[in-house]
């Protein structure tokens, strides 16, 4: 049984937004994930994606072009759904079914594994992916939360138990 929720998504993408986002802070938010993975000793690739245009990429010793495919994959799901990888993967267990018998779409292109997380402006809304690729999908997904909320707390003063 997964440890992540339809609601548990829902509230994660909620709380996990950005005031702005520049090329700058895709770049520092990019160093910031690889150090994370670095201390932790994971071994990662990174994407951060904005309107399309990639905006950081790495591969860290360890990942393959296997991973990068990954990334294309589950970044795909997060642009057409405007909903983490994970989010979508919660929804089709829900239904019992998978990508291509709900939505049409095929898994060659589109993979409901977590790992992608929507890039959302406040006011705004879903604008691109932070994507990571090389862990177990639920260990994607929870390193990918978790250095978000981090990086949030430090950049924008973010507080999740204010409210």
């Amino acid at each position: 049984m997964s440890l992540f929720t339809v609601q548990s998504c829902i509230a994660e993408e909620s709380e996990l937004q950005f005031s702005g986002f520049s090329n700058e802070t895709a770049l520092k938010l990019g160093l910031f994930i690889a150090e994370r993975a670095r201390k932790e000793n994971k071994k990662i690739a990174i994407d951060i994606e904005r309107h399309g245009q990639q905006l950081f990429h790495y591969a860290m010793e360890g990942t393959t072009p296997d991973n990068d495919q990954w990334i294309i994959r589950k970044k795909n799901v997060v642009n057409r759904f405007h909903k983490s990888s994970m989010h979508v993967r919660c929804i089709l267990q829900e239904a019992k079914m998978d990508i291509e018998t709900k939505y049409f779409l095929n898994p060659k292109e589109y993979s409901a594994h977590g790992g992608s997380f929507p890039l959302i402006i406040k006011g705004v809304g879903t604008v691109g992916a932070i994507t990571v690729s090389g862990l177990p999908q639920e260990e994607d997904h929870a390193l990918m939360v978790s250095c978000l909320r981090e990086f949030l707390q430090i950049n924008e003063g973010f507080d999740p138990t204010a409210g």
